[in-house]
């Protein structure tokens, strides 16, 4: 057998679900807080294969390239990371690209993120958060592969997604091939909210999706590039390598890291797509709790209500918003995820109409998120949840109807 040909049947056997101990090489030391498992797994959920432990699809596009790797703490193959794997299999990584939060996922939400070096492997890490956001010719002159493997969540604002836009269009301007590993969207059939408009373009939103897309990664990455979003009209060389047989939009998946320090359990991130618009608002969404993402309050809240809770400095949150006020609101721990099938609106609706102060409930970051001018207008104004819902469905089914084009999964 020739070498590569030995590094295929290694690859074979490590794309199988993990056993027992992984061997030396891919071995990973204690994790920081963010790399730790998720709290609370799904009941009853069938092992889904990830694109990234699918290594004997890919690993032949590999051979003999410099690849860079835009990855973080949630880029497994089984309990290894995959740049420690790759490695041990004989890839050439020339270089890491840390998105927010850091390559090791250590960095609070927000956080800049230096360049540097992996010292566990010895790999340059080049940051892709803070000052540079799109990957300059210089920081490419050593790759020629840009593979990409990275949790995402599902939701327009969670801005691993506008990382993925960005390393597509600095591959399609300086001539680099891109590889998705893709991963399930644990909001995979999620589709609801105001798509983006480009008023309101940011880092927290830079294509005109709706709040929750109900794609992955991958498709997410076929759709950017098949719809010439990238600067230009350019597009890129992609490949994607999708998720194992048996999985659908509706497959439950528990995701087995943390995919950020601040949502730590699955009803969280099934939470987040709803709750973040809190973000830019006077409530607090839990930072510098114990339970982020999953509670919700206000010093501008009545204090009859029934849960209260003060934010404090932790790992997640150094300097959370409302640091040492009591906050009154809700405890989200056991509250449906969704209404109607989509966004749980209701939550804005009431925290709005119980402030003390409505002159100061709206931050200017609120359009961000919301990705539109209209949603503060109509919630100032008391428009009706319903009526909300009817104004943003035009655009959804516009949306719905390019999201079939790219869909790699059934729906169910």
């Amino acid at each position: 057998m020739t070498g590569f040909s030995v590094i295929t049947s290694l690859a074979l056997l490590l794309a199988l679900p993990a056993c027992g101990t992984p061997p030396t090489a891919t071995t990973t030391p204690a994790p920081p807080p963010a790399a730790l498992p998720m709290q609370a797994a799904l009941p009853s959920v069938a092992r889904v294969v990830v694109g990234a432990e699918r290594l004997a699809e890919y690993l032949p596009q590999l051979k003999g390239q410099r690849v860079g790797l835009v990855i973080n703490q949630t880029s497994r193959v089984g309990p290894a990371y995959l740049v420690d794997t790759l490695r041990a299999l004989g890839v050439n990584v020339t270089a890491i690209f840390a998105p927010e939060h850091g390559f090791r996922g250590e960095a609070a939400d927000g956080a800049t993120i230096a360049d540097g070096r992996d010292a566990r492997s010895g790999v340059p890490v080049r940051s892709v958060y803070g000052k540079t956001k799109k990957p300059t010719p210089d920081m490419l002159a050593d790759v020629d592969v840009l593979v990409f493997d990275i949790q995402d969540v599902g939701a327009r604002f969670y801005t691993f997604i506008s990382t993925l836009h960005y390393v597509l269009e600095a591959a399609a301007e300086q001539n680099k091939a891109v590889l998705v590993l893709d991963r399930p969207n644990p909001n995979g059939d999620l589709v609801d909210g105001p798509i983006l408009e480009p008023a309101h373009q940011s880092f927290v939103g830079l294509d005109p999706l709706p709040i929750a897309h109900g794609l992955t990664v991958g498709e997410l990455a076929k759709m950017m590039n098949g719809e010439k979003w990238l600067a230009g009209g350019r597009q890129c060389r992609l490949t994607v390598v999708p998720v194992g047989k048996g999985y659908t939009h509706a497959t439950p998946y528990h995701l087995p890291v943390r995919p950020s320090p601040n949502l730590p359990t699955d009803h969280a991130v099934a939470l987040y797509p709803s709750i973040c618009l809190f973000e830019g608002t006077s409530v607090s969404v839990g930072r510098g709790t114990s339970a982020p993402f999953e509670v919700i309050g206000s010093p501008s809240q009545p204090a009859a209500r029934p849960y209260s809770f003060t934010p404090a400095p932790n790992a997640g949150s150094p300097s959370p918003p409302l640091k040492g006020q009591r906050c009154n609101g809700l405890d989200l721990a056991g509250a449906p995820t969704r209404a109607n099938g989509g966004l749980v609106l209701s939550y804005l609706l009431d925290f709005y109409q119980q402030s003390t102060d409505k002159e100061h409930f709206f931050g200017k970051y609120f359009e961000e998120l919301s990705g539109t001018n209209s949603l503060r207008q109509q919630i100032v104004a008391g428009k009706s949840e319903a009526a909300i819902r009817a104004s943003w469905e035009p655009g959804l089914r516009k949306f719905r109807a390019l999201r079939k084009k790219y869909l790699l999964y059934p729906e169910r």
